[in-house]
């Protein structure tokens, strides 16, 4: 009996080591890409950190402060970032899910040349964000883009969508003015990655039950009845998760926004200050403290998020 048990034992042993010793590759990699470049940033928002002085900064033996994060907060432009920043990552988010929506019950049902359709539907999610926000920037392109020359074919005046903070709007006997710029930033946005949200729900409705449907249509129900009360329900959950990915994503984004506009007329978001913080002003402790206060923001989100996701979940 005591044999077994030691036979056992030392079984147990042997798994333990073997189960560590599998584990301790993604240990070592999230631990050097994750868990130390986050303490190395919360040191250096904690400490007057400079381009010129980086080499002398260290994780420790210093003496902790709140100047970078004074520093950042009281920039004049720091609360309209964070509103820009919100702005485009909400309409940003809704748009790019929305399309996909409506790209996936489009290409749901079975047509002739459906797979080629699917397949272009990817394009602009594959194709490389520097040649993407190229093409845009040359078609409203204010000289000689193709939107331009269209809208002066019609007889209106050229508008430089990408360079124009605020545009003037008349529109039954009342004007208004628009974030031009902003929208144009945020379409491209809607434009770019409304393929991930489609792959997404396509999988989804490919797998919802079609007697729930099919009763529904007995039932009398319209196609907006079906849609409403039978279909978007049961996507409840997919489109949750894709909100809470593409929220994310957007907050953090910065080369889409760059590369089109630079920040400029209106368009400048956290990330982009980030860089002007840091490449603009040398200024590493402030660029640091930045994106602890955008860490910050995320978390308190998806705090928020997952506590109002479980409370729909056990209702």
């Amino acid at each position: 009996m005591t044999t077994i048990k030691a036979g056992k034992s030392g079984l147990a042993r042997r798994e333990n080591r073997l189960g560590i010793g599998l584990v301790m590759p993604a240990v070592v990699v999230v631990g050097a890409l994750v868990v130390f470049p986050l303490i190395w940033n919360v040191a250096l928002s904690l400490q007057p950190a400079r381009l010129l002085n980086i080499r002398n900064v260290s994780v420790f033996g210093f003496t902790p402060t709140l100047r970078n994060y004074r520093v950042v907060t009281q920039d004049l432009d720091f609360w309209p970032v964070l509103w820009t920043t919100f702005v485009y990552t909400i309409f940003g988010t809704i748009l790019s899910i929305g399309i996909g929506l409506w790209a996936a019950l489009t290409l749901q049902k079975t047509f002739k040349g459906r797979g080629m359709v699917r397949g272009l539907t990817l394009f602009p999610y594959v194709v490389p964000v520097i040649a993407a926000a190229f093409v845009w920037k040359m078609m409203l392109n204010p000289t000689f883009g193709i939107v331009n020359e269209w809208i002066a074919a019609g007889g209106g005046q050229r508008i430089d969508f990408l360079g124009t903070k605020s545009q003037e709007i008349h529109l039954v006997g009342l004007s208004f003015s628009i974030p031009l710029a902003l929208i144009t930033v945020i379409l491209f946005e809607a434009w770019r990655y409304f393929p991930f949200a489609f792959l997404f729900i396509l999988a989804a409705l490919q797998s919802l039950p079609k007697d729930v449907e099919e009763a529904a249509i007995v039932d009398g129900a319209t196609l907006s009845q079906r849609f409403l009360y039978v279909t978007l329900p049961q996507l409840g959950p997919v489109l949750s998760v894709l909100f809470l990915l593409r929220f994310i994503w957007t907050f953090n984004k910065f080369d889409d926004v760059f590369l089109l506009t630079g920040g400029g007329a209106g368009t400048r978001v956290i990330t982009v200050k980030i860089i002007d913080w840091l490449l603009g002003r040398a200024d590493v402790g402030a660029a640091a403290a930045l994106g602890m206060i955008l860490a910050g923001i995320l978390l308190i989100l998806m705090a928020i998020y997952f506590k109002w996701f479980y409370q729909e979940e056990a209702a």
